[in-house]
Order: structure tokens, then sequence, then C-alpha cells
């Protein structure tokens, strides 16, 4: 579309917005969301953007600018008030982590502790700002002097070192950290060697991921407290800070993790890339696997593992929605089909391979999920468990790996980390299902009466603890029947037909 077309577009839509609460999401011209913001007003906020010298009141800083100057469209999402507005926005920008959202929050004053991984000897080092993908992060922390304390604390409870020390090698894999009198302060070996300074590290990093979440509870607190004043401002502005700290404390349990047990896993990650023939090697995977008994409760599980180990706020589980019965392949097709739907949605990458629990049928439905979504697949193989044979969507011949193999074994934790998921998830729904039924067994209680009362209390549980009053409060339940099912959930005995309402 030209641009004076596109302009006019924009004008239109921007005369059509409405005057209410809402949240608005800029894209650049590929249709990508850029920006995500709240408004009280979404008609009075977003028109800034679009005035005749584009708003000189958000021209203030060369990003602001930027941002203004890729807008190409945009979207709004409309709510009920300004509170509603603000946990939106914050849920969207976790969820897309928008371009210049995420460099509005990374540009937060607050001091970070960095962590270079690619140094022999990591030190805890003070920055205002992420310089680097290689290094860890841990903050944002707001008081600069705690901090300073705390990470003198940590150098002598741990033994390790921050940005003032020259430590120097004194042999092949031996170093000297200190040459002054800080060697007999610290009260730790002088001397180590590699592997023995980074589990020092190991303690230091689960001691200040501690610090980082007390500081997180004391933040959301404070948000909460500005939302309820109705400042919203400052509450989002504290959100923010909420959001990156979230962010840096799941890279950094990663890497706690990461110092004793990545290594491994990189090397059954080569092996793997080897078998398959992989362009790179598979560092992101998810797997699917359907569960059912005898065709009922069938659900489905997707597990996701990161450089070789469970990434669990990755998992995703899934009810089958377009039929009833037991259809594994359609199951299959199905939650595959949904799954890349959404990341497609949403504009995120696929993961590097897809496994797929079971054979050549399983591995087919799959493939006909990104059919139906008219896109190509990533790198995607089936895993049938009875000789734990490796089975391509293409006319390669079936692969089995010796069982010792570092590849198999990675594909075996995928695997079964699906199956347990998705075991869990079926068992969960049928206890659900046998606790509800319960209420099958009181007569008189139909249908809708019942979807009303574990509406109104979530559980049957909370309905168990329920007051009669309270159960009055349900539509459709006057005194008389609110007690004789208070009694009948207590364990008196059942009432009759006859007695029944």
């Amino acid at each position: 579309m030209p641009a004076a077309s596109r302009s006019e577009v924009i004008r239109e839509k921007v005369r059509q917005l409405p005057d209410g609460p809402g949240v608005y999401l800029m894209k650049d011209r590929l249709g990508r969301i850029i920006y995500v913001g709240k408004a009280k007003s979404l008609k009075k906020r977003v028109s800034t953007y679009f005035q005749a010298g584009r708003g000189r009141a958000l021209r203030h800083q060369p990003k602001i600018r930027t941002l203004i100057e890729m807008i190409a469209d945009f979207e709004i999402l409309e709510v009920k008030s300004e509170p509603e507005a603000l946990l939106l926005e914050g849920k969207l920008i976790k969820q897309w982590r928008p371009k210049y959202n995420t460099d509005f929050t990374d540009d937060k004053r607050f001091l970070l502790v960095r962590i270079d991984l690619e140094a022999e000897l990591p030190k805890f080092v003070l920055t205002r700002f992420k310089k680097d993908g290689r290094s860890r992060y841990f903050g944002p922390f707001a008081h600069s002097s705690l901090l300073r304390k705390t990470l003198a604390t940590m150098r002598q409870k741990f033994g390790v070192l921050l940005a003032d020390t020259h430590p120097r090698k004194i042999a092949p894999d031996t170093w000297q950290l200190y040459d002054d009198v800080r060697a007999e302060l610290y009260g730790w070996p002088n001397t180590v060697t590699t592997a023995e300074y980074r589990e020092r590290v190991t303690a230091a990093c689960a001691f200040l991921d501690g610090k980082s979440r007390e500081w997180l509870t004391s933040l959301r607190a404070e948000m909460a407290a500005r939302a309820a004043k109705q400042e919203f401002e400052k509450a989002a502005e504290l959100r923010d800070v909420v959001l990156a700290l979230e962010q840096t404390l799941a890279r950094t349990r990663k890497f706690t993790r990461d110092l004793t047990k990545l290594q491994p896993n990189r090397a059954a990650l080569q092996e793997l890339q080897d078998a398959l023939g992989l362009e790179s090697p598979p560092v992101h995977m998810e797997c699917f696997d359907i569960s059912h008994i005898s065709g009922t409760f069938v659900v489905a599980s997707m597990v996701h593992f990161t450089d070789g180990r469970p990434d669990k706020d990755e998992y995703r589980r899934f009810s089958i929605k377009s039929f009833i019965g037991n259809d594994d392949f359609k199951a299959m097709e199905e939650v595959v089909s949904r799954r890349y739907r959404r990341l497609i949605a949403e504009q995120k990458q696929f993961p590097d391979l897809v496994v797929i629990d079971g054979g050549r049928g399983q591995v087919g439905a799959a493939l006909k999920a990104f059919v139906g979504l008219e896109c190509a697949p990533p790198a995607m193989i089936g895993l049938a468990k009875k000789a734990e044979t490796i089975i391509f969507p293409d006319a390669r011949a079936p692969l089995n790996l010796p069982l010792g193999h570092p590849g198999l074994g990675l594909l075996q934790r995928l695997r079964d980390e699906a199956h347990r998921f998705a075991n869990t998830y079926n068992a969960d729904l049928r206890s659900r299902k046998i606790r509800e039924s319960v209420l099958d067994d009181f007569p008189g209680l139909g249908a809708k009466r019942k979807a009303a009362l574990l509406a109104h209390f979530g559980s049957l549980d909370k309905l168990r603890g329920a007051t009669v009053e309270k159960i009055t409060q349900v539509p459709g339940f006057g005194e008389k029947f609110a007690a004789q099912l208070h009694a009948f959930l207590a364990g008196a005995k059942p009432v009759t037909s006859a007695d029944a309402p």
C-alpha cells in the first residue's frame, strides 16, 4: 500500500477510536508488534502518535522518535477500567516482548550484577546496562549501597571475585586470586582450579538469587499499593521493573544449573545433530504425546527442552476439542496445529526439532497439521517406543541408534517427560471428574444447578466447606434444598427422591 494511502487509513482508524480505557499495539510495516501501551482514553492517547508534528511531547528522546517513525499500523484492545488496562499491558509485554518495550525496560537505571560466562574465572561486576548476550545478569536492584554491601558480604562468604581483582595464572588450570592482604582477610584458599572456583560461583549465584527474590516481593507489593491508590503511571513503572526482574531470575536459575550440567548436554546435542543430519544442534526441542483411557479423557502434552534440559515455563497441555472418541492421529494433528498456529500469531520462532511420541501414523498426522497451516515444518521425527526407532517424515529409512548413544538418551528423556506430563494431566482430569461425580448421587440436582454450584465455588472442596447460607446465594438453591445438600456433603444420610424439591 502506498504511504499516502496507508496514512489515510490510519487517520480514519484514529477518528473511530473509542474514548474509553484500553491497550494499544503499535506495528511496523511488516505487521510486527513493536510497542504495547495502555491508555485511560484510547482516542486521546493513540492520536498523539499521529498528530501533525508527530506528537512533540513524545519526541524528547531519540528512541521514542525512532519508534514513532516506524509505526505503520496499530490495533486496540478495549477494557472496562484503567487497572485492567495496566494488567493487560503487562501481560502482553511479557508475552510478546516488543522491541521498544524491551528497550525501555532495559534502560531502567537500576543496578545489575553481571557475570561473564565465557571467562575462566567469572567475576561479579556492577553495571547499569545489559551489554552482551553471553553474560548472565542479576537484578535490577534499586538500592546501590545495599547491593555493594551484599557483594562485599558475598566475597567473604563464598570466596568469589569482584571487579577490582586481577587473578594470575600460575600453572595450567591453577590460579592465584589475590597478590595482596586480601588473600588472608577473606579466609578462602587463594590458589584454586577453574572447577573449584566455579563451585564457589554456583553457591554465590544461589545466594544472590535469593536477594533478587526479596526485592521482587517488595516491588510487587509496592506496585499493588500504587495501583490501589490509582497512581497508575508509577504502578506501570514498577511493573516494568518487575517484568525485567522476573525474566532475569528465570535466566539466572538456568545459569546456576548450567554450571555443572550444560557441558554433557551440549555433547549429546552435537551427537544428535550428526545422527539426524540437522543443520545445527537442536538447542530448542519440543515433544508431543497423547494420553487417554480407552478413548475417554483424551488430552495431550507438549514439553520443551532448552540446551538439553527441561524448560518448564514453555510446557503446554491440551484438551482435545475437535472430536470425541479415540483417534490418536486426529488428536495429534489438532494439538500440533494449535501449538504452531499460536507461535505464528505471536511471531515467535519454531523449535529446532519437533519430536512426536509415536510411529509413522503420528508423524504423518503432525505433518498434516503444518500443511493445514500452509507453512514449512521445522525438523521433525517420531520416536516409536517399542524398539526406540526414529521415524522421519520424508523418504529416509527408519533409524535405530545404539542404546547407549547420547543423542538417543536425550530423545528418551524428552519423550518420557512428555509422557509423564500428559499422564499427570489425564490423572488430574479423572480425579476432578470423580470428585465432582459425587454430586450426581444427590437427587434433584440437574446439570444446570450442578454447573452453577461449581462455577460459584470453583471446586467441590470449597463447596464442602460452605455454609448453608453461602449455598443459598447460588441461583436455584432455596434454604431447604441448600440445607439438604449441605447435610449430604457433610456425610449425613443422602436424601431420597421424595425429599428432594
